[in-house]
C-alpha cells in the first residue's frame, strides 16, 4: 500500500491536554502537506484551526472526552458549537456507564441526538473498546448503525488501551453498510496501519504516521 493512501486516511490527532496553538499550527501544516484526511484537535482551536486552513483541510475535534459521562444536552451543545466553529468532523464518547448496564436505547437516543446537532457533518463514535465485553461491542455496533452515525471509533487513547486488530475484524462483522470503522489509539508502525486499513478501517486515529512519513522522507525514500 503506498504511504500517500495510509495517509489520506489518518485523522492527524494532537489532543494532548498542554497543546499550544504553535504545536496545533504544525500538526495543520502537516496535515496540509501530506493531505491527510483530517486534523484532530481540542474544540478550543477549532475556529482558530479552521480560519488558518481554510477549505484546504478537514478540521475533527472531540466531545464529551474523554470520559464519556457528561449530559446528552451538554454534549449536543458541544457538538453545535464545534460546528458553528467550523468543524467539519465530530468525535463523540459514550456514555460508557450506560454500556455496562446495557442501556442499548439511551446509548442509541444520545448518539442520535448528537448527530443532529452535527447539521450534517460527520459523526464518529467512539465506545473505548478497552473497556468493553465483546458483547458490549457488538451491540454498540447496532447502536450505532441504528443512531444514523457514520462512523464507529475504537478508543480515545486516554483510557489505558487502544485500537486492535481483533475489534477492528470484530466492528467489520457487525457493523451496517453505511457506517464506517475508525481505530485509534496505539497506531504506532506503517505495518499495524496498513494491516488495521485492510482488515476494514476507513480512518486511523494517530500522530505517529506523519511523523514516520517525515522520517521516510527524511531519509530521500
Amino acid at each position: 500500500m503506498e504511504l500517500s493512501e495510509i495517509l489520506s486516511k489518518c485523522d492527524h490527532t494532537l489532543l494532548a491536554q498542554t497543546a499550544t496553538w504553535d504545536q496545533i499550527r504544525a500538526v495543520c501544516d502537516d496535515g496540509l502537506k501530506y493531505k491527510t484526511a483530517s486534523v484532530c484537535i481540542p474544540a478550543s482551536f477549532v475556529k482558530q484551526a479552521k480560519d488558518y486552513v481554510g477549505q484546504n483541510l478537514a478540521i475533527c475535534t472531540v466531545i464529551g472526552f474523554p470520559n464519556g459521562y457528561d449530559t446528552t444536552a451538554a454534549k449536543c451543545f458541544m457538538a453545535s458549537d464545534a460546528v458553528a466553529g467550523g468543524a467539519d468532523e465530530i468525535d463523540m464518547v459514550i456514555n460508557i456507564g450506560w454500556a455496562k448496564e446495557h442501556k442499548w436505547e439511551q446509548i442509541t437516543e444520545e448518539i442520535a441526538a448528537v448527530k443532529a446537532a452535527c447539521q450534517g457533518k460527520l459523526l464518529k463514535v467512539i465506545i473505548e473498546t478497552c473497556l468493553l465485553s465483546d458483547e458490549e461491542k457488538i451491540a454498540l455496533c447496532g447502536c450505532v448503525g441504528a443512531s444514523g452515525a457514520d462512523f464507529i471509533k475504537t478508543s480515545t487513547g486516554f483510557a489505558g488501551g487502544g485500537a486492535t486488530f481483533a475489534d477492528v475484524e470484530l466492528f467489520a462483522k457487525h457493523v451496517t453498510d453505511h457506517v464506517k470503522i475508525k481505530a485509534a489509539g496505539g497506531i504506532s508502525s506503517l505495518e499495524d496501519a496498513e494491516k488495521f486499513i485492510e482488515l476494514g478501517a476507513d480512518r486511523l486515529g494517530t500522530s505517529r504516521i506523519v511523523k514516520l512519513a517525515k522520517g521516510i522522507e527524511g531519509q530521500g525514500y
